[in-house]
């Protein structure tokens, strides 16, 4: 029998759940295990978890799991412990030499990390993602504080609450790269909500990037996803251009720490508390780059990815994208172990 145990978050900002409750009755009926973590942060109660036939356990106790358990999650595990035994599934942030990756596939004895980021179909495509909720988000945002409308703290809302405070019509120049993407589109739709008809770029208009039309936005949401280093969209040199309009740049992708990151204009994530952060200042220009925008819209986020996810729950030992993602596993271990 498959087991999943979903893991409490340990980041206090991540409300998501990859799975929720009414897709953990239906792995449930098919007779899969299920243990949910209490968690006094995720957006679903842990009654509704319990109320579908899953089992619960404390805050953390995936440690002590059986050994054939798979521990699902979304962001980050803890320091502690420092050998992991388990197969992990959530979102490694491993592959691409980001911060920390060492460290993090060092840890892994015989265990294994799945990454969801990995989970791919054998085009390449990621069958199951946030990325439409990442750019709605971070497109969001970006308007908010251009206008000087953006709340901070940040807190978790609702889709209908969002698109409230959107709701206006002036001349912003914005500029969605990415466009056909799933975090485009969500990036798109949110602008439009925001009375904003944005200029939507993907691989065709980056082969040649014109850095003048680029510059001439005052809003960028870079949605662009990358495995391999690319030349950057923009870099410090063209934020002292003269002329220049743009003054809010939203990273979705957030690969800051990558050598595939394309905008090395900054060199640490922003968060709920302090989402914009300063490059210039004159004329100014602000960077905003949280790395879970998602869990501002929790319901509607984990709702959508959930979907997309249980249909690949019910293969998770064998199917042909979870041997996929073992494989991209394998080949980040063999790197680090030398």
């Amino acid at each position: 029998m498959t087991h999943l145990w979903l893991r409490h978050e340990v980041r206090s900002t991540e409300r998501r759940a990859p799975i929720v409750p009414d897709d953990a009755r239906t792995l449930v009926d098919a007779g899969i295990a299920v243990t949910v973590e209490d968690s006094p942060h995720r957006v679903f109660r842990t009654d509704d978890y319990a109320a579908v036939g899953c089992a619960i356990a404390e805050p953390g106790s995936w440690t002590d799991a059986p050994q054939d358990a798979f521990i699902i999650g979304l962001k980050e595990l803890p320091d502690a412990p420092t050998e992991l035994h388990h197969r992990h599934v959530y979102f490694g942030h491993a592959y691409k030499g980001q911060h920390g990756a060492r460290e993090l596939l060092d840890r892994f004895t015989d265990g294994a990390l799945l990454d969801l980021e990995y989970l791919t179909d054998a085009t390449g495509r990621r069958l199951a993602a946030f990325g439409y909720w990442a750019g709605y988000i971070g497109a969001a945002l970006a308007v908010l504080h251009l206008r000087g409308a953006l709340q901070t703290p940040l807190e978790p809302m609702g889709r209908n609450d969002l698109d409230a405070r959107l709701a206006d019509h002036d001349d912003t120049r914005a500029l969605v790269i990415g466009a056909l993407g799933r975090c485009g589109r969500g990036a798109t739709d949110a602008l439009e909500v925001a009375g904003i008809k944005p200029t939507g770029w993907d691989l065709a208009e980056t082969r040649d990037l014109d850095k003048a039309a680029l510059l001439d936005h005052d809003v960028l949401v870079n949605a662009v996803l990358t495995t391999t280093p690319v030349p950057p969209f923009v870099t410090d040199h063209d934020l002292d251009a003269p002329n220049r309009r743009l003054s809010v740049i939203a990273d979705v992708t957030c690969d800051v720490t990558s050598d595939c990151n394309v905008l090395p204009v900054y060199d640490q994530v922003t968060d709920w508390d302090r989402p914009a952060r300063r490059l210039r200042a004159d004329p100014p220009v602000d960077v905003i780059a949280i790395d879970n925008l998602p869990s501002l819209l929790p319901l509607e986020a984990s709702v959508a990815f959930s979907h997309d996810l249980l249909p690949l729950l019910h293969t998770l030992d064998r199917g042909d994208e979870w041997q996929r993602a073992l494989a991209h596993f394998h080949t980040a271990k063999e790197a680090v172990d030398g």
